[in-house]
């Protein structure tokens, strides 16, 4: 997230005419910044950059002080950060249907690791389960470095990783790269399939970040910060900066973002609900 904030922010604030400070507030799921963000003034400038798992997921398996919905307004989307369905070099998997196999004859025997409790990877994971049909076990881990050591390691059997963290070890030869979680391949990889390609029609995990703001920012200052955004991350250098980080320039309106989230919100509020996933 750091990363994405870097690539864009400097741009964007020449576009605007002033310095875009970034603030770090890590924990909690990003539920630390998102709370930051919420009690800010709504003055059009103090912005956040949010997850999927913190506008969507959180609210849901979590008890908060705010409720993102009520709490913050779209701005834009800002970049994909789309995970990879890998598995150690060594496993003789070669696609996703032969890894449903697998975990079909030996249920519960594989084990997939994430980054938390309802992160990216475990949504993705537990999607997997109920859409294939298998049983898999969830192995969590703090960070997606500690995931790719036990894959190396072979203690993991796969995992939902992201990009960003699992790249360089795909590049190398040490991890293999099954599928992509999403409806379409990613034009980083164009030549690993979809999950969906490989026998699990409809599976859908994305992974965007957006950028939101305090409820009550006046639409102009919503309408500018937006513009800001399309431009800074249409730019040539911007969008190569986020590519050689595994990530995908990724503007839109406030209404586009508005609806990407009110349908996030439809597609996990059941998942979430019957399989008992909490945030303690």
């Amino acid at each position: 997230m750091d990363i994405s904030a870097r690539a864009f922010a400097p741009r964007m604030g020449e576009i605007l005419g002033q310095p875009v400070v970034i603030e770090n507030r890590p924990g909690a799921g990003s539920n630390i910044a998102s709370e930051a963000a919420v009690r800010s003034p709504a003055d059009g400038y103090t912005i956040l950059l949010a997850t999927i798992g913190a506008l969507v997921v959180s609210p849901m398996a979590m008890r908060l002080s705010f409720d993102p919905q009520r709490d913050l307004v779209p701005v834009s989307m800002a970049v994909d950060l789309f995970n990879i369905l890998v598995v150690p070099a060594d496993r003789p998997w070669r696609n996703a249907a032969e890894l449903i196999a697998a975990a079909k004859a030996a249920p519960g025997r594989l084990s997939y690791g994430t980054s938390g409790i309802a992160g990216g990877p475990h949504l993705a994971g537990v999607l997997f389960d109920r859409m294939a049909g298998i049983e898999t076990t969830p192995v969590h881990y703090r960070g997606g470095a500690l995931i790719v050591t036990d894959l190396l390691s072979g203690r993991i059997d796969f995992s939902f990783a992201t990009a960003p963290s699992v790249l360089p070890q795909i590049e190398a030869g040490k991890l293999r790269a099954l599928a992509v979680p999403t409806l379409t391949r990613s034009r980083l990889l164009p030549n690993v399939p979809t999950v969906a390609e490989s026998g699990v029609p409809g599976f859908d995990v994305p992974g965007w970040y957006a950028v939101v703001a305090p409820r009550g920012t006046p639409e102009p200052a919503i309408a500018r910060l937006a513009s800001a955004m399309r431009t800074a991350l249409d730019e040539p250098e911007v969008t190569a900066t986020l590519n050689r980080n595994g990530l995908e320039p990724k503007p839109s309106t406030p209404a586009e973002l508005a609806a990407a989230w009110a349908e996030e919100r439809a597609k996990w509020e059941p998942i979430i609900r019957e399989s008992g996933i909490r945030i303690e």
